[in-house]
């Protein structure tokens, strides 16, 4: 019998390699205002991660608890493996009488994170990079129970290009099953029509189970979830998450109350390796394409990085109508300064015109009057 060579070994040696350097995964959390992000996000790692405002902040502040884009930082430990977690918590949007463009700081977030991961490969010393690039992003959408609105649907197409997206319903207790059942397929229906392209977890038809997993969460989308920091008493002697009402319990972990259990599968238990890597191998490597065809372009037209990067990062763009704003601006205030200034001149020229003949009438007057003295003399 032949001995084997030892290659089949290498899983075991891989598995060492990881589990001593662990991983890192960072997810976003986007969408209006008001919709428990933040509650999402101590619910999921079952610990306070970020401190909510108490109900007397909120009245002062308002209903809207992040201001701008946060990082929250967190190691998680399980079975001797450590999982180092960045949340991106955004902003919530959809409060303003204009919301035009109020996606923009999330995508401008994402570009920037792949630009300067980019920028970290290029140098000579490589062993350190800090690495934000967002996994998953998670996208909140308000149980409205009719169809998603065209801000959800104007964002939602510009952040699937960038990062793995995941539409959630929050607050899914507001809607009965029958309701939550019509939501998802109209919002599905408009995924579809709108062309977005949202994370699908990949089926693995050699794995059985595997593949009904994948399945059941694939059908499962848009993720209706409940989101609750507080324990109650089943009536079973058990302490659960859940919204309390008069009629009951919202069980948060309750597969029939919510699909929090499915999500959290995916995003920790299933899929997170494959989040990670198609981060990897899609939106980074479609951004650097991007950027490296851009910038050969541009250096070919004399025009340098600064116009690559403003063909990908829309913020770019923005600067660039800023300034030609503030130039057409200040040439206006030119011109303006020019007519006054016309408009002066103007107005002296008739001064000094008025004066003279003012002058003229005077010197008329006294000639008349000296002549009038001679013709007196005379006689």
């Amino acid at each position: 019998m032949v001995e084997p060579i030892g290659i089949s070994s290498l899983p075991n040696q891989r598995y060492k390699i990881v589990t001593k350097q662990g991983g890192h995964f960072t997810l976003m959390v986007a969408g209006e205002s008001g919709l428990g992000k933040t509650t999402f996000i101590n619910t999921l790692f079952q610990t306070l991660l970020k401190q909510p405002l108490d109900n007397r902040s909120r009245h002062k502040r308002g209903i809207r608890s992040t201001t701008e884009i946060e990082i929250i930082r967190a190691e998680l430990e399980e079975k001797n493996f450590k999982l180092r977690v960045n949340i991106i918590d955004t902003p919530g949007f959809g409060d303003n009488i204009n919301n035009k463009n109020s996606w923009q700081p999330i995508i401008d977030f994402i570009d920037d994170q792949h630009d300067s991961f980019m920028r970290q490969e290029q140098q000579p010393q490589r062993l350190a990079k800090h690495d934000l690039r967002v996994h998953a992003c998670l996208y909140f959408i308000r149980p409205t129970g009719h169809s998603l609105k065209p801000l959800d649907i104007e964002t939602m197409k510009k952040l699937s290009t960038r990062v793995n997206l995941i539409p959630i319903i929050a607050k899914s207790d507001t809607l009965s099953p029958t309701e939550t059942s019509e939501f998802k397929n109209r919002i599905r229906s408009v995924i579809e029509a709108q062309e977005i392209r949202i994370y699908t977890p990949p089926i693995d038809l050699d794995d059985q189970a595997s593949s009904e997993h994948a399945k059941q969460l694939i059908e499962s989308m848009p993720f209706a979830i409940i989101g609750s920091e507080y324990e109650y008493d089943n009536g079973k002697g058990e302490l659960v998450r859940g919204r309390k009402y008069p009629w009951g319990i919202a069980e948060v972990e309750n597969e029939t109350h919510s699909d929090f259990r499915k999500l959290r599968s995916l995003l920790l238990r299933t899929n997170l390796l494959d989040l990670i890597l198609s981060t990897e191998e899609l939106h980074f490597e479609t951004y650097r394409t991007l950027r490296m065809e851009s910038s050969d372009n541009s250096d070919n037209n004399g025009a340098g990085i600064a116009t690559s990067r403003k063909l990908h990062n829309p913020k770019f763009k923005e600067e660039e109508n800023a300034l030609k704003k503030f130039f057409t601006d200040q040439v206006k205030a030119e011109e303006q300064r020019f007519r006054q200034w016309e408009q002066n001149i103007v107005n002296e020229r008739n001064r000094l015109n008025a004066d003279l003949d003012e002058i003229q009438q005077k010197v008329k007057t006294l000639d008349e009057q000296v002549k009038a003295l001679q013709l007196k003399n005379k006689r």
